[in-house]
């Protein structure tokens, strides 16, 4: 969504019960910075458990939207000034590259398979050519343009893949339908999935480009993808890889452009939870922010922990793996540009930053990787 370009300066409100800390943030979603350096008072009921989160050191001050841990050593992440990131040591080292050609794009999307192949997605007006995607077989040294439309009005919000070779992109909607495009070869041709087959875009309607986490893939065939910035923000789903679509209402009511639902994300068919809020007003983001589905996306209710993070809003949210559990509830790590909260199998939330995060990814239960604005890389491992 294009109000996503904004820079924007916030702080968390945790919860009803106040207890108040000053502390000072800035954090990115554009150019524009007017908050910056200013004091903000922070609300919270979630129990702080002290920083675990530790931040990595890489040679460069993009700012990161795009996230992709193979592992807890192989990542690669993406962002402002065509550029790509890559560890195959857990953070260790870094190779820092910029994409030939693709100096101005903004790489919000990134889905890497191995050390070697990853592909890229960028965000921007189509008609101003910065709605492409490349791909890379040699770890990020060349990369080729696969795809690429001018078409004006696409934008493209968050790319996915099911497996190597079968992966979805999104688009806000043009002429009044969201516009998607499917590859079924790992990236190298694309054919866009039928808009009439989608139902109609609502007036503002538009998905967010925050953290490439708008859409979900799981299964074989299963897609959902969220909205925002109409009057209610909505959850459209498939179960048959794109031929037929349904879109349910969800609580989330934006009185805005710059509020809905942001990043969705599933442990299993039935099971998923979707964050989000109002962007320009992180601070003070309109409850509810985050909401869960126990029957496949049908049907969304309010979490209403005593502890949740009600006001806090949140661009990004992730699954822990659990070997050995079941799915269903399970452990959550969502963050924003105020902090990261954590929430294991139904307890009581965890407060663990309040750095500035973009996008979170958990390779496994003992690792969790994290991006954000001006080079902020964050590895978290968590006690095995």
């Amino acid at each position: 969504m294009r109000a996503q370009r904004k820079r924007v300066i916030c702080c968390a409100v945790l919860g009803a019960a106040l207890v108040v800390v000053l502390i000072k943030a800035s954090w990115g979603y554009g150019s524009d910075d007017p908050m910056k350096g200013k004091s903000l008072a922070v609300a919270t009921n979630a129990q702080d458990s002290g920083d675990p989160w530790k931040r990595v050191a890489v040679a460069t001050t993009a700012s990161f939207r795009g996230l992709c841990a193979v592992s807890a050593d192989i990542v690669w992440a993406s962002g402002t000034g065509g550029t790509v990131i890559r560890t195959t040591d857990g953070g260790k080292s870094w190779a820092v590259r910029t994409v030939a050609g693709a100096e101005n794009q903004d790489f919000r999307g990134i889905r890497a398979f191995d050390a070697e192949n990853a592909i890229i997605m960028s965000t921007g007006n189509a008609e101003k050519g910065l709605a492409r995607i490349y791909r890379t077989s040699d770890g990020g040294q060349n990369w080729a343009l696969v795809f690429e439309t001018k078409t004006t009005g696409i934008f493209f919000d968050s790319i996915a893949f099911w497996d190597q070779r079968r992966g979805i992109v999104l688009s806000d909607p043009v002429d009044g339908h969201f516009i998607l495009f499917r590859t079924d070869d790992g990236g190298t041709t694309w054919k866009q999935i039928p808009p009439a087959s989608l139902p109609p875009a609502l007036k503002g309607d538009g998905s967010f480009a925050a953290s490439n986490s708008c859409i979900a893939l799981q299964g074989e065939r299963n897609i959902w993808f969220v909205t925002g910035g109409a009057s209610v923000a909505r959850v459209v789903r498939s179960n048959d890889g794109g031929k037929t679509w349904a879109a349910a209402e969800t609580p989330i009511h934006p009185v805005n452009a710059s509020t809905g639902l942001f990043s969705i994300a599933f442990s299993d068919a039935k099971n998923g939870v979707a964050v989000g809020g109002d962007y320009a007003k992180p601070e003070d983001s309109p409850p509810p922010t985050i909401i869960r589905t126990s029957d496949g996306g049908e049907t969304w209710q309010v979490m209403d922990e005593p502890t949740l993070p009600q006001k806090l809003f949140l661009s990004s949210v992730a699954f822990i793996p659990q070997p050995g559990y079941f799915t269903g509830v399970g452990v959550l790590r969502a963050v924003g540009p105020a902090g990261a909260v954590l929430q294991r199998f139904g307890r009581p939330w965890t407060l663990e930053s309040r750095e500035n995060f973009n996008d979170v990814a958990n390779p496994d239960a003992h690792v969790s990787w994290a991006v954000g604005p001006k080079g902020f890389v964050a590895r978290l491992d968590a006690a095995k």
